[in-house]
């Protein structure tokens, strides 16, 4: 696909959390483009399928490489803005024109949901089991938590209420807190 989308790395803590290389080996046998683009997306947004598959273009903003997801759709009813990254502009504008309201579609229609049966099949021809799409919003945290990214910022980002809440999202593996651990040393 020639995007990288996390780091390389093993997740001994949550056997749910995709890495670097099952997400790329899930997301090529992945052969719906529309269903790569969606998981892509939330892997580059932490969004909530609900959030995902119901954006809207009058929420976004191409050039300042910016969405936001409103009050009303948000689960802890807070507006969320959204960062976009290189990766997540480059799916929207693989969607421009399809539809002129709603982001994602499928033949021409606004997706409803996103754990289709074409995901469900991507994951089990990569091997991948006991696997939810709600575990992409766990894996993007823990991706931004492995390359250092502060709570509070990750906080902001996931539109968490909570730093406690971040923490059940963001896990780290051992060899993660190494570094940490090593600081203690003078």
């Amino acid at each position: 696909m020639g995007v990288d989308i996390g780091p390389r790395s093993y997740d001994i803590v949550n056997p749910a959390i995709l890495l670097g290389d099952s997400a790329i080996i899930a997301l090529t046998l992945c052969r719906e483009l529309a269903q790569r683009d969606v998981a892509l997306f939330a892997l580059a947004t932490g969004l909530r399928q609900s959030n995902v598959v119901g954006l809207e273009w009058s929420h976004v903003n191409l050039e300042a490489a910016h969405a936001w997801v409103g009050a009303s759709q948000s689960k802890n009813r807070k507006p969320i803005a959204v960062p976009l990254n290189e990766t997540a502009v480059a799916i929207l504008r693989r969607q421009l024109g399809r539809h002129p309201d709603e982001v994602f579609t499928f033949a021409g229609k606004p997706l409803g949901w996103a754990n289709t049966r074409a995901w469900r099949n991507a994951l089990k021809r990569a091997g991948i089991e006991d696997f939810r799409w709600h575990d992409l919003r766990h894996t993007w945290a823990t991706w931004h938590r492995q390359s250092g990214t502060p709570t509070h910022e990750l906080q902001r980002l996931g539109g968490w209420r909570s730093s406690v809440m971040v923490e059940r999202y963001a896990h780290l593996a051992p060899d993660h807190l190494a570094t940490a651990a090593s600081r203690s040393i003078r």
